[in-house]
């Protein structure tokens, strides 16, 4: 059977990936009376003289929400929030398995934008930590910046902040291979949504200064006259700082690496790939179809370092490697914000866990189902 027909039975075989497991077991009426009422009076009690307890009596301090509307879900687009829910139970799935972490899916039936931050809040009680996936953008950056501000607890935005932390860590190993360990390298981005957005960031931070971003209109830079908007105006300020314009082909040429997170199928070929530099790294982010395929890709004899957002692909740059560990981190921690820097530390943490002796152009970053990585990462976050 094809990936589709395994996929498909599989999931109609579990009616569902993750479930609600007790940790208490009610044996007999003591247990009950100690469980739930009278004796759980008494505790809600307490949480009410100081809401702080409500992490040492409750849940809540491993619990995070999954929240989506499913306006931009994987490559697939506005799906809608019923066909979103396999792929958020997934994220809850890989959160317990491999963070111990009970994530709920949570998929909205609204797609305004006031709605979705006003829910969010009104559930916020139950929860340690709110995750925003798989909303479109600018949308999400705006829900994402209005409840950090307005909520006590964590917000992380893993389509951004995710994907961004393990397409750095993949970057500097992959530098070390090709023994560029420079910030001065030209780097070209496809996609100013979520993951471009949040790549040019973490890239900008961490000090790579020659940064290209280019969307459906072009070359981005400051003053362009078309398709811009707040956050196509950040990213104008932080890179091309010479301003150049233009199609992406252009950008690309004697580049020295493409970060795809365009989520177009097929938006390049390999004689594209080919005017990059020498040792050129190439990461192809869309899921589930990357903007090249890695077989095509390699057709370009300058191309060093290929990654895709795909397990069955060598290198997978994928949140998932991390999120179950910024969860962990954030968690434990308790921090009322996640910020940059603590993403950037959980990215040199990803990177530097990787042995010398294992390092290489098919294995620059750790696969999801390695554990030496886990803590490391966990331990950036505070």
């Amino acid at each position: 059977m094809d990936l589709k027909t395994r996929a498909l039975a599989l999931h109609k075989k579990l009616r569902g990936k993750i479930e609600i497991a007790s940790r208490a077991k009610i044996k007999s009426l003591k247990d009950l009376d100690l469980l739930y009422t009278p004796g759980v009076a008494d505790v809600s009690r307490e949480i009410a003289a100081d809401k702080e307890k409500v992490y040492d009596f409750t849940n809540k301090w491993n619990s995070v929400a999954i929240i989506t509307d499913g306006t931009r879900v994987l490559g697939l687009g506005n799906i809608g929030p019923e066909a979103a829910l396999p792929v958020m139970e997934g994220k809850a799935l890989i959160a317990k398995e491999f963070g111990n972490v009970d994530a709920f899916p949570i998929c909205l039936k609204t797609q305004d934008k006031e709605k979705i931050i006003e829910t969010v809040k009104a559930i916020s009680p139950s929860f340690g930590l709110i995750n925003i996936e798989d909303i479109e953008a600018p949308k999400c950056f705006e829900i994402v910046e209005r409840l950090e501000d307005e909520l006590d607890i964590p917000v992380f935005h893993d389509d951004q902040h995710g994907t961004a932390i393990v397409v750095l860590a993949a970057l500097l190993n992959s530098l070390k291979i090709i023994e560029e360990n420079t910030k001065a390298v030209k780097i070209v981005i496809a996609g100013a949504g979520a993951a471009g957005y949040g790549i040019t960031k973490i890239l900008s931070k961490y000090g790579f200064r020659n940064i290209i971003v280019s969307d459906s209109m072009g070359i981005i830079y400051e003053g362009r006259p078309l398709g811009m908007n707040t956050y196509k105006n950040d990213i104008a300020k932080i890179s091309n700082h010479n301003r150049e314009s233009g199609i992406l082909e252009e950008a690309i040429e004697n580049c020295d690496v493409f970060i795809g997170a365009s989520g177009i199928k097929n938006l390049i070929d390999y004689k594209v790939l080919q005017k990059m530099s020498k040792n050129a790294i190439v990461f192809l982010l869309s899921n589930p179809d990357p903007e090249i395929l890695p077989s095509q890709a390699q057709k370009a004899k300058n191309v060093k370092i290929i990654a895709t957002g795909r397990s069955d692909f060598p290198n997978q740059i994928n949140n998932a490697i991390t999120f179950p560990a910024i969860f962990r981190g954030a968690l434990d921690s308790r921090v009322k914000k996640l910020t940059y820097d603590m993403f950037i530390k959980a990215a040199e943490a990803l990177a530097n866990s990787v042995p010398k002796n294992k390092l290489s152009k098919n294995y620059i970053i750790p696969n999801i189902n390695e554990k030496y990585f886990f803590d490391k990462v966990v331990g950036a976050i505070k």
